[in-house]
């Protein structure tokens, strides 16, 4: 029954400092794999742009970033931009922006606030429990089967998946809730080693099934690093990013040697947060 399907929400975080094909690409892998699977519907994608207090060197201010990242998204009829995150005046964990999203699709009007990011309740979990998972009889006067709630998955890169081995980086409760109850989809270059990195943590070896592993097999090299630095150097990254992103920059001038030496030395946020953490 097509109407089954699990439908799936992608939610892509990260710097996008600036925003390239590579970005762009991450969704329709992911996309292609879950409707190749028959068992999910990809309904959105997120682009959700980190704030500026994360402190990361040669970060420039989200308010270009959020703008590039709409430029680029503006031809596509699924991904869209999300600025909550970026507009927000302290570094978030990745966890409250996940969760953020979900509270926003059980309840549209009622995100206002970080409070209302709340830990998911078990409401999705329950029919999974089941064991008779096929559609009721229906009696006459009862509703239809009320369709669960999307779900809403991160998307990411091996880089990323990796990062959950840095120390201070990430909290290790947070990567629990976020293969626990959410979802990781990583795209990965053929022949990499997200594998083994899965195999050797316990915790994503534990929550394996949710976490979905696409291959890359048309290979994509670009880097937001890279194109920098083709930036300072004065040459072409026509191609490489969309067409609207490579005039904003050109036209606002945004990335040279000053920008990079933004942030020169501040510690991270996440790791300034959590070696404190660890200390007290």
């Amino acid at each position: 029954d097509p109407d089954r399907k699990t439908e799936v929400v992608l939610l892509a975080c990260g710097s996008f400092n600036p925003i390239t094909n590579m970005h762009l690409r991450l969704f329709e892998l992911a996309k292609d794999y879950f409707h190749e699977t028959g068992k999910y519907k990809v309904i959105k994608g997120i682009i959700s742009p980190v704030g500026d207090a994360y402190k990361k060197k040669g970060l420039i201010s989200a308010n270009h970033r959020v703008t590039m990242a709409k430029l680029a998204t503006k031809n596509s009829d699924w991904v869209e931009v999300d600025d909550w995150e970026s507009s927000q005046s302290e570094w978030l964990e990745t966890l409250k922006v996940l969760r953020y999203h979900h509270q926003k699709l059980l309840a549209p009007d009622a995100t206002n606030s970080l409070e209302d990011a709340v830990p998911l309740t078990k409401l999705g979990q329950k029919r999974k429990r089941e064991p008779n998972r096929h559609k009721p009889i229906q009696k006459k006067n009862q509703s239809p089967d009320i369709k669960s709630v999307p779900q809403v998955k991160l998307l990411c890169g091996s880089d990323m998946l990796e990062s959950f081995g840095v120390p201070n980086l990430w909290k290790l409760e947070d990567i629990t809730e976020i293969v626990e109850r959410h979802g990781l989809v990583c795209i990965s270059r053929a022949g990499s080693n997200v594998q083994k990195f899965i195999y050797e943590s316990d915790i994503l070896w534990r929550h394996k099934n949710n976490i979905h592993l696409v291959e890359e097999w048309i290979t994509n090299d670009i880097s937001s690093t890279k194109i920098r630095r083709a930036l300072r150097r004065g040459q072409s990254i026509r191609y490489l990013v969309p067409d609207g992103v490579r005039a904003y920059i050109e036209k606002n001038n945004l990335y040279g040697p000053e920008s990079e030496d933004r942030n020169a030395g501040v510690v991270l946020a996440p790791l300034q947060k959590y070696a404190s953490d660890s200390k007290n």
